[in-house]
């Protein structure tokens, strides 16, 4: 089984720190302890991923969420969904 990457893509602002902690403690919740959480704060590499707004959840290479904070039941949804299809 490969590890979940999943990534927190902005610059360091508020929300983004939001997101951060939030996503943190959803992989921490549904006990994801393969998972590896990564922030991205160069603004290249965000752009890489066709983001023009942060804060942005990236799972597994693909952008789930961008330009808001996702409540915690949302990043849980996203995530399980990860999984079941690492499965």
């Amino acid at each position: 089984m490969t590890k979940m990457k999943i990534e927190v893509l902005g610059t360091g602002c508020p929300k983004c720190r939001m997101l951060d902690a939030a996503v943190k403690k959803a992989v921490e919740e549904l006990g994801l302890k393969d998972a590896v959480i990564e922030h991205i704060t160069d603004i290249g590499k965000i752009i890489e991923y066709g983001v023009m707004s942060t804060p942005a959840l990236v799972v597994d290479g693909e952008v789930k969420f961008s330009g808001r904070v996702p409540n915690a039941e949302e990043i849980k949804k996203v995530l399980k969904a990860g999984c079941q299809k690492e499965a």
